[in-house]
């Protein structure tokens, strides 16, 4: 990347940090927010010392309101992250995205799988952010774990919409809208990543690559060889794939997303239920709700039937501390009463006169009434 630190791109982002290979965080001078950097090199990097034929400052505008476009498109929803734009500098296409506090979701994989429910949690959020995204006549095309953020509470966002409408593109731009040479310039963008190679693009494309992200979180691989991109797009072609039993409770839903009849595939809607469904059914962890999952993933929210179980166990304890605190405040207030109103003072007349005292008083009553009868009758 020929950009550094502090370097303003575009006039108002500037780079904060070493930036990556082709990517950077930087700050938006504009709005003070951080935003996330995304390059593509410009056609006359990847063919070498050749000239492409009528490329120059058009072509790279003409990418650029494509990907403003579908940016401006794009609905806002909580579970998608929102693109500003595009603009190119030097050599490089630049797209910008929003970039809150989280991981990148293929980070934390790289240490191993996760639970199959906290991989529901993870999908049923990327389903809703595509479900809106569908619905606005849009489609993603670039599900993947580099495209997700999980953010410090767990919930996943979806990212990296104008990236791979960037990527689309900029295939189309140097190899025409289908060909071989297409196909060459889209694989040494993309790459062998299974969720980017559907059979078939728009939403159900989207959905056959939820199938594949589902199978790589609860597995720890993709269930197509990624050892190259023919290997892996001749896989998908023939349907050689590792079998969805090895999801465990998801594998119905695998397979439903990943068969080659895209009318058959569950939508992102269906898919969020389906979901839904399966977490409310969730067992019991057996050590209480986690802080963090499996391979760092931030640990999984209090949804469905056993997030309620706890919250209710959890209202119940708290509700019996706050009786027992107040138990204890009774007593220490009753105790400083006491100590406020002195030392008692001791009795009068001792208790061992009472008793002699009052057989006399009575007696003597006796010999009043004796009298005074004596003294009416005389």
């Amino acid at each position: 990347m020929r950009a550094g630190p502090g370097q303003v791109l575009a006039g108002r982002y500037r780079l904060a940090g070493r930036p990556e290979a082709l990517g950077a965080f930087a700050v938006d001078e504009r709005s003070g927010d951080v935003v996330r950097l995304r390059a593509l090199e410009l056609p006359a990097s990847l063919i070498g010392d050749q000239e492409p034929d009528g490329l120059g400052a058009e072509p790279g505008e003409r990418l650029v309101r494509r990907v403003a476009a579908v940016g401006a498109a794009a609905p806002r929803h909580a579970r998608l992250l929102q693109g500003a734009g595009a603009f190119v500098e030097g050599e490089l296409l630049w797209t910008v995205e929003e970039r809150p506090a989280g991981q990148p979701l293929d980070a934390l994989l790289a240490a191993g799988p996760v639970s199959a429910y906290r991989a529901a949690e993870v999908v049923s959020d990327l389903a809703a952010a595509l479900r809106v995204l569908h619905e606005a006549g849009l489609a993603h095309g670039n599900v993947t774990a580099g495209s997700v953020l999980v953010c410090e509470d767990g919930a996943a966002l979806l990212g990296g919409l104008l990236p791979g409408v960037a990527e689309e593109a900029l295939a189309e731009e140097l190899g025409g809208p289908g060909g071989r040479r297409r196909y060459e310039v889209r694989a040494a963008l993309v790459g062998p990543v299974a969720e980017r190679w559907p059979l078939d693009g728009g939403p159900a494309g989207d959905c056959w690559a939820l199938g594949v992200l589902l199978h790589r979180m609860a597995t720890g691989r993709a269930p197509y060889p990624e050892s190259g991109v023919p290997e892996l797009v001749t896989a998908v072609r023939e349907g050689r794939r590792v079998p969805s039993e090895a999801c465990g409770p998801l594998g119905p839903l695998v397979e439903r997303l990943v068969q080659p009849d895209p009318a058959l595939r569950p939508t992102a809607a269906e898919v969020r239920l389906e979901l839904a469904d399966l977490l409310a059914s969730a067992p019991e962890p057996v050590d209480g709700p986690r802080v963090a999952g499996p391979s760092g993933v931030p640990g999984p929210r209090a949804t469905g039937a056993s997030g309620r179980r706890r919250a209710k166990r959890a209202g119940a304890a708290a509700e019996r501390s706050r009786a027992a605190a107040a138990r204890v405040e009774t007593v220490r207030a009753d105790a400083a009463r006491v100590a406020a109103a002195g030392p008692a003072r001791p009795p009068r007349i001792p208790p061992a006169l009472l008793g002699p005292l009052l057989v006399g008083g009575v007696f003597l009553l006796l010999v009043l009434g004796v009298a005074a009868v004596v003294l009416f009758a005389g």
